[in-house]
């Protein structure tokens, strides 16, 4: 009987967090394909900062993953934009998961943040003809 009472009480215990972790994973996304965020600070956090950390520096472990800030290879938008679509390395590509707003987005933020000044704007027809 105790057995059973203390299984339940762990039961009980993990259910809030099982259920926060379904709502947050659903609030990413509604297709489990496409990511949902379209503000670029938003989609950096949930996709690129996980290799190329959150402020940007970049990392080194299963692969090498360059630092985002401070970067001049940001200051032309094709270039990122097209690393972002097609991949490159160990960088997959994110063209199947990110629509042309969101790759738009989250160039603008990488290139606008992280240290970066790179002003002039990133438009959608940018990344539609980089596809």
């Amino acid at each position: 009987m105790r057995f059973l009472q203390l299984a339940l009480a762990s039961a009980l215990a993990f259910t809030p967090a099982t259920a926060n972790a379904q709502s947050d994973s659903e609030m990413m996304f509604k297709n489990p394909s496409r990511l949902t965020q379209t503000e670029g600070k938003d989609i950096y956090g949930a996709i690129c900062a996980g290799c190329h950390m959150p402020e940007g520096e970049g990392a080194v472990g299963a692969g090498k993953y360059p630092a985002l800030a401070n970067n001049e290879t940001l200051e032309a938008a094709g270039y990122p934009i097209y690393v972002v679509i097609h991949g490159q390395r160990a960088m997959p590509p994110l063209g199947r998961v990110l629509n042309d707003e969101q790759i738009a987005a989250v160039v603008e933020y990488i290139r606008t943040n992280l240290g970066n000044n790179y002003t002039d704007p990133v438009t959608v027809e940018e990344v539609t003809e980089s596809r």
